[in-house]
């Protein structure tokens, strides 16, 4: 059933065109079903694959000259990614709630980014694979540069320009892959028991992990985010931050690191060094920002950065760390950047820690104010969020491999908390002055509500009972695709 979640929402995103923009409310309702059936399908789909195999869920030829087939399939690792984007689907919708401006076409482009992203997640072929990510690239600058603010042509462009170059980068790795491989099928597991040569693979390998890894925020190659995510509309920033970077990291991990083990084993520190100095660098950033939204932005690019050290890591729980970080980073940057870019901007009408400082936010906004203070506990990793567990995790796969590296990734921890602190003080809990400028803003409606519980509810969920992710990812690892792997390590 997991493969019906892209048809969903193609679905949707066709229907959504033929809606008149002026049937607001009907729009609203026929999104938030559209997105609540894709969820729905996902989680009853979960249920029905093996976490330690591929399960395929459609296999048929598309274009047999080439070796190109439409196969469809799921393990442990991609059903926690689809599980995570169904989740970052509804609640982006409750917190668009208030999109007035052409809102058929904003949910249209929407769920074609929703549908891209589900297919890349599910993809087993990998030009199918590559098909999926760009129609998951393409609706970015339309709804940054139609609906976004602050520099929004600046930095839906900036984006655009920077994913292009990465699967530009992919796509010349992908059709070398074959080319070299001897055979003619872009089929995933054909091409794993492919043997490629040590000289080839120390080339193939940067080139598809670093076209991959600039959309997980890879450092240098990171500052289309920050400022991607501060253009765009509240739900964009979600998805960005919540879905779209893992699509970087997802790639990574089943292309490039499954297809080249003597390339991953060669650049294996090169990797894990920038990994360590997005978390160290982006954090230090965050720390300096006053603009609220750049402050979630370059926690986003740090907390990725411990995601590419778990999979550098190259132990089993190190990677199960970083899949579990990828989940926890998607609810949590969701509902960091729900809070900023709709419950406070939206009525502040100021990002600017320095304006935000003794207005009275934490009284005139109380559920924003608290539920802020979940969400910057659940990034510090605090215990009972899901950042804890799967830091935790990360952290202690890598010292088993790179413990220098596992030691010096605590910086950015203790970085992280300083941020958070300083964002959460200065905005809700500074003194108030005589003369309260916020006093009167509107209070925080239903959606927003619906969509803070939704994702609130799913860290503290997998923070208290973690074992319903490890059971879904763990045995994934497992599997005879990722024994390369292993044996890197």
């Amino acid at each position: 059933m997991l493969h019906w979640t892209i048809y969903i929402c193609f679905a949707g995103a066709f229907l959504m065109m033929c809606l008149p923009g002026t049937r607001v409310s009907l729009v609203r309702f026929l999104a938030l079903l559209t997105s609540a059936l894709a969820l729905v399908v996902a989680l009853m789909g979960v249920t029905k694959i093996q976490p330690g195999s591929a399960t395929t869920l459609v296999k048929a030829d598309w274009i047999p000259s080439l070796g190109i087939s439409y196969y469809l399939a799921a393990d442990g690792i991609s059903a926690t990614l689809v599980i995570l984007t169904g989740i970052a689907a509804v609640a982006g919708v409750l917190f668009s709630w208030n999109v007035e401006k052409r809102p058929n076409q904003f949910f249209a482009f929407y769920f074609l980014l929703l549908g891209g992203v589900f297919g890349v997640f599910l993809s087993f072929d990998l030009f199918l694979l590559f098909v999926f990510y760009e129609i998951a690239i393409i609706p970015k600058y339309f709804l940054i540069s139609i609906w976004g603010s602050t520099n929004k042509e600046y930095g839906a462009m900036k984006l655009a320009l920077y994913s292009f170059v990465g699967s530009g980068m992919v796509l010349v790795g992908l059709l070398a892959t074959v080319a070299l491989s001897g055979t003619t099928s872009f089929d995933l597991f054909t091409l794993a028991s492919a043997k490629f040569s040590v000289e080839s693979q120390r080339w193939l390998f940067p080139l598809v992990f670093v076209g991959f890894g600039i959309l997980a925020g890879l450092w240098p190659f990171h500052t289309w985010a920050p400022t991607g995510h501060v253009a765009a509309p509240t739900a964009v920033s979600m998805m960005l931050a919540g879905v779209v970077m893992k699509l970087g990291a997802y790639g990574a991990l089943r292309v490039a690191m499954v297809l080249f083990p003597q390339g991953l084993k060669a650049w294996q520190h090169v990797f894990a060094g920038l990994a360590l100095i997005a978390i160290i660098y982006a954090a230090a950033v965050a720390l300096t920002q006053n603009d609220f939204k750049f402050v979630i932005g370059y926690s986003s690019v740090s907390h990725m950065g411990f995601v590419l050290l778990g999979l550098m890591s190259l132990t089993a729980l190190g990677l199960t760390g970083a899949v579990v970080q990828m989940f926890s980073h998607g609810i949590i940057a969701g509902l960091l950047f729900a809070v900023v870019g709709r419950m406070v901007y939206d009525r502040a009408h100021s990002r600017e820690l320095s304006f935000l400082q003794g207005s009275g936010l934490g009284k005139a906004l109380p559920f924003a104010a608290i539920t802020f203070l979940l969400a910057a506990l659940a990034s510090m990793g605090f215990p009972g969020f899901s950042g804890f567990i799967a830091e935790v995790s990360i952290l202690l796969g890598t010292w088993r491999t790179l413990p220098v590296y596992a030691i010096t990734a605590g910086i950015g921890i203790l970085i992280g908390v300083a941020f958070m602190l300083r964002a959460l003080q200065r905005t809700f809990y500074s003194d108030v002055p005589a003369v309260e400028t916020h006093e009167l803003l509107n209070p925080i409606t239903l959606p927003e509500k619906l969509g803070a519980l939704l994702l609130l509810s799913s860290t503290i969920l997998i923070g208290i009972y973690p074992k319903l992710l490890f059971d879904l990812v763990g045995p994934a690892f497992q599997q005879p695709l990722f024994h390369s792997i292993a044996a890197t390590s």
